[in-house]
């Protein structure tokens, strides 16, 4: 595949990333949006369907994770890394929804800032932020 395309593709993918942070009130159930950008620290949690908001940022984990593959594969190249980043985000997203469950169900106010750090991990694509430069990194030293 020619530079140019792979480009193209990549900077498209990364639009994608961009539509999904600028439209989230939009595309996803999340009470936590607007509870967060408040003084949440002196609040009570907001109210909150549990089945609906784990579907929503599964859905919105899934969607950035899709993206963030796209970008690293045609960025890279190389199908045994996308695997490796598979088996990587895979793994993030059951331990971090364990926790995020554990805070949705039982909300405590010491409890918001780690809570809202590991929605952080599961609704923003830190993900490629982490692995780009560290597959960078390794195809320099390979």
């Amino acid at each position: 595949m020619p530079k140019l395309t792979r480009y193209i593709f990549v900077f498209v993918l990364m639009m994608i990333l961009v539509a999904i942070r600028a439209f989230e009130d939009d595309l996803f159930y999340d009470p936590y949006l607007t509870f967060f950008e408040n003084d949440y620290l002196y609040m009570d949690n907001p109210r909150r369907e549990v089945a609906k908001l784990v579907f929503f940022t599964s859905l919105r984990f899934l969607l950035n994770t899709l993206a963030s593959l796209g970008i690293l594969y045609f960025i890279f190249n190389d199908k045994i890394m996308i695997k490796f980043s598979v088996l990587i985000y895979g793994i993030a997203y059951l331990i971090l929804l364990i926790p995020f469950l554990y805070f949705v169900i039982n909300p405590r106010q010491e409890d918001y800032y780690l809570f809202f750090n590991i929605r952080r991990f599961l609704i923003q694509p830190i993900g490629i932020i982490l692995l780009l430069p560290a597959f960078y990194y390794y195809k320099l030293n390979r």
